[in-house]
């Protein structure tokens, strides 16, 4: 099955009521864990990758690595997704690099920074739409920024994300505005702030809707049934993982991420797209740390980098399985670029 376009997936989820992690990446045992996960529970699944990713990786590289997931799994339906492109040229690069999804984050200028206004984000996300659905590839749109609802911060993963302190209106995505920011641009997916952040340090305390404003969704969803909401920053943290990278020479700070129900609660409220990362790089640290603090004298990658890949895949199985995506990947049809394009013009 050739890589799949990212609505294909959407749609999916949307008529059968489920969310579709999205891992993060930048290597190629992080996607061999992913693709494991996937066929182990026949799962479909989003690969995507950062600004960051791309310039660590090279887009060569990281282009053939899914190109490979997707020979090697041709039963897996896959979207190639660039995660939180900063304008319409970066979106584009992905696009000739064969992703088969982007988001437009025009939420911030340019400068990946610099909080924009509804009318910049509205005209840049658009002209990505129009761009990417000729190539029957999606969109991602955000409104709102990322950031604290308990400090009121922005922040950065990547070089990307506010780094001013936000109104509480910044940091909440309005309900009326995203119906028409929806309306005017025709994302595929719309990304919302609830107060969710990048990074381990989401949250000083276990999130309520103090902090993590649930209802936000909630909101969205009466007034738009049909859209499909992305979460981002939603790793959750888990204590274990933590612990283990402390016991073994870590100083990970005590921190908490999304709780798992609380993720489930969104998909209830059409969220289909829920972005993971965080765990993974956690889950990869752990495993590696260990290795190498009971075991000093040892030096091959591979002693340290299968131990890693297996406590990824561990953690993308659970994010899989607690989001409903477990058996439906058999059930998706293969759509290529090109018919998705011919859908789009209808």
């Amino acid at each position: 099955m050739p890589l799949t376009p990212m609505r294909v997936l959407l749609d999916d989820a949307a008529e059968n009521g489920y969310g579709l992690a999205a891992f993060n990446v930048n290597n190629m045992e992080q996607i061999q864990a992913i693709m494991e996960a996937a066929h182990e529970i026949d799962a479909p699944v989003i690969v995507q990758a950062s600004r960051g990713a791309r310039k660590y990786s090279q887009d060569n590289y990281l282009r053939h690595l899914m190109l490979a997931a997707a020979e090697l799994y041709p039963h897996i339906p896959v979207a190639m997704h660039q995660d939180h492109g900063n304008s319409p040229a970066t979106c584009k690069s992905a696009i000739d690099m064969g992703f088969t999804s982007v988001m437009m984050d025009g939420s911030l200028k340019e400068d990946g920074e610099t909080p924009a206004d509804f009318d910049y984000n509205a005209k840049v996300t658009k002209e990505v739409v129009a761009l990417a659905h000729k190539a029957g590839v999606s969109v991602e749109g955000e409104l709102g920024c990322l950031g604290s609802l308990e400090h009121g911060m922005g922040e950065q993963e990547d070089g990307h994300g506010a780094k001013v302190a936000l109104t509480h209106d910044q940091l909440l995505t309005d309900p009326a505005e995203a119906e028409e920011f929806v309306r005017q641009t025709g994302v595929d997916a719309l990304a919302v702030a609830i107060g969710t952040s990048h990074g381990a340090y989401k949250f000083t305390r276990k999130p309520d809707g103090e902090v993590l404003a649930m209802s936000t969704i909630e909101a969205i969803h009466k007034r738009l049934p049909n859209c499909h909401m992305v979460m981002h920053g939603s790793s959750s943290v888990p204590q274990e993982l933590q612990d283990i990278i402390n016991a073994n020479g870590g100083k990970i700070k005590q921190t908490w991420g999304v709780p798992v129900e609380e993720i489930q609660r969104g998909i209830k409220s059409g969220v289909r797209k829920i972005n993971v990362d965080t765990d993974n790089r956690l889950a990869m640290t752990a495993a590696i740390r260990e290795v190498l603090w009971k075991s000093p004298e040892k030096f091959d990658p591979r002693d340290y980098m299968k131990p890693a890949r297996d406590a990824m895949k561990k953690v993308c199985l659970a994010r899989m399985t607690s989001f409903g995506q477990a058996g439906r990947a058999k059930k998706i049809r293969c759509v290529t670029l090109a018919e998705m394009a011919k859908k789009y013009i209808v």
